[in-house]
């Protein structure tokens, strides 16, 4: 099932998406996760033609930071040792990150380049789960469980303010920098460990390509690992990392510049299409 939210008549609704689009009875998208996916059609108050909506991202505000994973394919790990001129040793345990997101824009939107502030602006692919239940010391097989569905994310990145401050927060938090959508595929259509195909195109060009069957920590691990940690809650959304081919890996780098396309798109969820503006 696919979960959207979308404006319509110039206000924000919650619909499932299939060849038309039925508007949900819940104020927003965290609304019906605490509420649940159990008879959803009693909540449907009207449908709409998909050429009426406008989408946005499927969580507009997240109530929490977003839980990110660095280093995450090896492949990226390599490109990312290279770029600051280390010799490359992997990683023995996860890289955890946070990301504030004070609004996330959808498919289609243009975002700033933030030319003010860096000169390195790059993309990420990433696939993202959400939570549909709190979690706290689960086992791994619990896990599963707890998934309410998956998204796309592009982590925009200023990779110079990352470097300069020897951290991800500030690099990875730039205002409208967390791209997110179409929508939420519910857990229920790619159970388990998702082996999904994941790429990226800029203007076309196709720059990261991969799998998900490649993350060196999987979904189980990672919310077994952080939920071991602290409590997980309801609406938690992590992104699971992404793969070479970032606009840092190129020699000369390939950072973002106004007026450039980034399509981001994860095999069983959709497209994220995302312009840069001035």
């Amino acid at each position: 099932m696919k979960l959207a939210s979308f404006e319509y008549n110039g206000r924000v609704h919650v619909g499932i998406i299939e060849d038309k689009v039925h508007v949900l009875d819940v104020p927003d998208m965290q609304a019906l996760i605490e509420r649940g996916l159990r008879d959803l059609e009693s909540m449907i108050i009207k449908t709409l033609e998909l050429e009426e909506i406008r989408l946005l991202a499927p969580i507009i505000h997240p109530k929490q930071d977003i839980i990110c994973l660095g280093m995450n394919y090896l492949d990226h790990e390599k490109e990312s040792a290279a770029f600051d001129g280390k010799t490359f040793e992997k990683k023995s345990d996860n890289v955890y990150f946070s990301k504030r997101v004070n609004r996330a824009p959808g498919t289609g939107e243009t975002i700033p380049s933030h030319r003010d502030i860096t000169k390195a602006l790059d993309y990420e692919v990433e696939l993202a789960l959400i939570l549909g239940e709190d979690l706290y010391k689960a086992k791994k097989e619990e896990c599963y469980q707890a998934i309410f569905g998956y998204t796309i994310l592009n982590d925009i990145t200023g990779r110079d303010i990352q470097r300069r401050h020897l951290q991800f927060y500030a690099g990875k938090s730039l205002e409208d920098s967390c791209p997110m959508g179409p929508w939420i595929v519910t857990a229920d259509e790619l159970p388990g460990e998702p082996d999904l195909q994941v790429r990226t195109f800029v203007n076309g060009e196709l720059r990261q390509e991969s799998r998900t069957s490649m993350l060196l920590a999987n979904v189980g691990d990672i919310l077994e690992e952080l939920s071991a940690y602290m409590v997980l809650k309801k609406g938690t959304i992590i992104a699971t990392g992404t793969p070479a081919g970032v606009g840092m890996g190129f020699t000369p780098p390939k950072y973002l510049q106004p007026g450039d396309e980034v399509r981001c798109d994860i095999e069983g969820i959709g497209e994220l299409v995302t312009l840069i503006g001035e």
